[in-house]
């Protein structure tokens, strides 16, 4: 499974942003998590989205704001970044686990499969 992060970019404090996440091979049939990783900071948690759609979870940070949704027919999960917030500014990950077709894992442990980043920066 390959996946590869698009749609980063350089916006201002207020702006939105939609990344997608394409795959080849069965990214289908696996939850897809976003992460992010700011300048000497860990990598953490965003957001992630079961096989079917019906289950999400979000980081308490992104909570309101951010949004994780599926398109399988096109081998592809987004997540939409509204209000954004300097604070937001990262490399943003997407990841595969097999771990659970049905609920979501914020454990970055339980993603099996990870693409490039996507740079996003927020200016305020």
């Amino acid at each position: 499974v390959q996946l590869q992060a698009s749609g980063g970019g350089l916006v201002q404090a207020g702006d939105s942003l939609r990344l997608s996440c394409a795959s080849s091979g069965r990214v289908n049939s696996y939850t897809t998590g976003w992460f992010r990783q700011a300048p000497g900071k860990e990598r953490e948690f965003v957001s992630a989205i079961s096989v079917s759609g019906g289950s999400t979870g979000y980081a308490d940070s992104v909570k309101g704001r951010f949004t994780t949704s599926r398109d399988n027919a096109k081998n592809t999960v987004y997540l939409q970044m509204n209000s954004l917030k300097p604070e937001d500014t990262a490399v943003y990950y997407c990841a595969a686990s097999r771990w659970s077709a049905y609920s979501v894992t914020y454990s970055a442990s339980r993603y099996d499969y990870w693409g490039q980043g996507t740079q996003v920066t927020v200016s305020s």
